[in-house]
């Protein structure tokens, strides 16, 4: 039983606990986050680091009224436990339960839906920008962690901080991670403000500041004994050193060096960020300012639980595991490799046999599997930090000195580039080539990382060459052919478990828009039925294809492989010898590659009917497994038989479906 944390139903009950109540919540908190995530994971790491400020948020401000904008927002559980969800908690992630990211939908005090990373600061400006405009009082508070500082759209908030409002509370959470390190200038800046010797220069300042706090004497007693709760707000990196005392209004002086006050954000900072009464104090002297601020507070990935904090990257994002020892349960005997790793094992091999190979991720290697070149080959591999848009023109750059980049960045996250991709790879027709993890569903996570849009979003753009493998051996064979074409190439695939076809030691050549045929008709004068089953879901057409064959048709299924260029030859050729199509996809069904069919079919005057399986026109939820999700809406073997009989009348689909699968 937890003393306190049965007690909190909302962020009312947070306000009436005294600070040592407060700190044993927390204690409670990191109870029910290790031994809650136990069953079906989640983001510990991060959710753990943010115990305390996540308290002293909610015992300083008032939501709903007061709005919290978090950045990606992976790191809203303690958040949701403490605003009238906790009863929910153990459902997060899973099936009809609380959704793993911020989601507006799901709670008034979830101000801001995210999930991916460099969003919160322009969110909350805007807020902050509205309020100003209406003539309301309430803050806004904008949390945001370090590794948002590499993404370009951070900065760009920033520089309109200062001009558009002057109540602006920012809380730069620095823990030094992102999923994997943080990579880069920003980082290395970060550690210097840490680390720098110039803070002894501004200790009395620095003293004199934090006692005009509400309560300052005693904030001023708590930070002592933390041994440097308030330190080193002064670098000279690159700057005018400085040791020019606080003027009188709190304000830093004229010649402060922080980029966040070049920027007209007022700094302070780093602070104890499991520091409870400090965070209180800091946070009410910000509540007071009436300019904008930053408060960088220091945390630590995993606080409270050992396993997590030896394992920062795997406790970033885990499944299940044992709350005990942290340890997650091996694979199965047989298993099939995963994608990701599947690709990272041919980088590889590709990279050794072709010394203008490199690769490239946007601070995922362990996701995307670019964790085996980093080990490999360090020389070939390349870490952009959260900065897709700056990865991808990278990349274009290396291709026209002669290189072939592999970009292995998620579907989703690709999105974040898509004017890069047009403009400096697509109209240059650069031989960057994609590597896109998680595409269809991360089940989850949920919409922000689904990946149900590419085929769609790529299509459109002129010298592109898009596939989709219909298992890992296929994956291997189109990361090869993808070094042997001028082109901007693209492969898609979906996340985990790949379909247990060995990978041949050496990759084969696939011709560029030739697709395969996977079973012919045996032409035994029963009802043809073709089905084209794109990547994963071939797998799907050719289980649908047995239980047809069993019932009485004549089922041919095809592996198209590649859609874009489509083969129209052989597409026209089922076209005209089925009595239906159907096409398979793990993808949307507007712009797919079904819709690629209907229009080649629509172009060489082809009238036979076609059926198109994939995602309906919305945004798809999120679910314990994947399995579920395309049971609902219909990508399963048992639709994919049911829409055929239908389409022959021979019986009507039994199964109620959610959507137009």
């Amino acid at each position: 039983m937890s003393r306190y944390l049965d007690m909190v139903d909302g962020p009312a009950h947070v306000k009436k606990l005294t600070l040592p109540q407060l700190q044993e919540l927390a204690g409670e908190i990191r109870t029910e986050l290790i031994e809650g995530l136990a069953k079906g994971g989640g983001h510990l790491g991060p959710n753990l680091g943010v115990v305390e400020l996540s308290i002293a948020l909610h015992k300083v401000f008032t939501t709903p009224k007061d709005k919290f904008v978090w950045d990606v927002s992976h790191q809203v559980y303690v958040h949701k436990i403490l605003t009238g969800r906790k009863d929910r908690f153990r459902t997060i992630r899973q099936t009809d339960g609380l959704n793993g990211f911020a989601l507006r939908t799901e709670s008034e005090h979830d101000c801001f839906g995210a999930g991916h990373a460099g969003t919160a600061l322009s969110a909350a400006l805007g807020m902050a920008a509205a309020r100003d405009k209406r003539g309301t009082d309430e803050n806004v508070v904008c949390i945001f962690g370090d590794a948002a500082l590499t993404n370009g759209i951070s900065f760009e908030a920033m520089n309109n901080v200062a001009h558009t409002t002057k109540k602006f509370i920012g809380i730069l959470n620095d823990n030094e991670w992102s999923i994997a390190k943080n990579v880069g200038a920003i980082s290395g800046y970060l550690n210097k403000l840490i680390t720098n010797p110039s803070y002894n220069k501004l200790a009395k300042e620095f003293e004199s500041f934090v006692r005009r706090l509400p309560k300052g004497d005693v904030a001023m007693q708590l930070a002592h004994r933390a041994e440097g709760g308030f330190k080193g707000a002064i670098t000279s990196v690159g700057l005018q050193q400085t040791t020019q005392a606080l003027d009188t209004d709190g304000r830093g002086g004229h010649g402060s060096p922080v980029f966040f006050e070049e920027m007209g954000m007022r700094y302070l900072g780093p602070i104890d960020g499991h520091n409870l009464p400090l965070l209180i104090s800091t946070l009410e002297f910000a509540k007071q300012c009436d300019h904008p601020i930053v408060i960088h507070i220091l945390t630590q990935k995993g606080k409270g639980y050992d396993a997590a904090l030896k394992s920062p990257e795997k406790f970033h994002g885990l499944g299940p595991y044992n709350a005990a020892t942290g340890e997650t349960p091996a694979n199965k005997p047989g298993t099939p490799p995963a994608y990701q790793d599947v690709m990272g094992q041919t980088m590889v091999k590709l990279c050794q046999n072709n010394k203008n190979i490199v690769g490239l991720t946007a601070a995922m290697p362990t996701g995307t599997g670019m964790k085996h070149l980093e080990k490999a080959m360090p020389d070939r591999y390349f870490d952009v930090g959260i900065a897709e848009e700056h990865g991808v023109i990278f990349a274009a750059g290396m291709a026209t000195m002669g290189y072939r980049p592999v970009v292995a960045i998620y579907s989703t996250f690709l999105q974040r580039a898509y004017d890069c991709i047009h403009h400096d790879v697509c109209l240059q027709n650069l031989p960057v080539i994609f590597v896109m993890d998680r595409a269809g569903l991360s089940a989850n996570d949920g919409p922000t990382h689904h990946g149900l849009f590419d085929i769609s979003y790529l299509r459109c753009f002129p010298n592109v060459i898009a596939m989709a493998p219909a298992n890992e051996d296929e994956l291997a064979d189109m990361m090869f052919t993808a070094t042997k074409v001028d082109h901007p190439t693209f492969i898609r695939y979906p996340r985990g478990t790949a379909e247990g076809v060995p990978v041949k030691a050496e990759p084969q050549l696939i011709e560029v828009g030739k697709a395969k045929v996977v079973s012919n008709f045996a032409n035994n004068g029963k009802r043809k039925v073709a089905l084209f089953g794109l990547g994963p879901m071939n797998a799907i057409a050719q289980k649908a294809a047995q239980q047809l064959n069993a019932e009485g048709y004549d089922v041919a299924v095809i592996n198209p492989r590649f859609t874009k260029p489509i083969d129209a030859a052989v597409h026209e050729q089922f076209g005209r010898e089925a009595e239906l199509i159907v096409t398979l996809e793990d993808h949307v069904l507007i712009g797919g590659y079904g819709s690629a069919v209907l229009e080649l079919f629509s172009e060489k005057a082809v009238t036979t009917p076609v059926v198109r399986i994939g995602w309906p026109d919305q945004f798809i939820e999120h679910a314990t497994t994947q399995d579920e999700l395309r049971a609902k809406y219909g990508l399963s073997v048992e639709n994919t038989v049911a829409k055929v009989r239908a389409q022959f009348g021979d019986t009507i689909p039994t199964t109620k479906l959610v959507g137009g699968a």
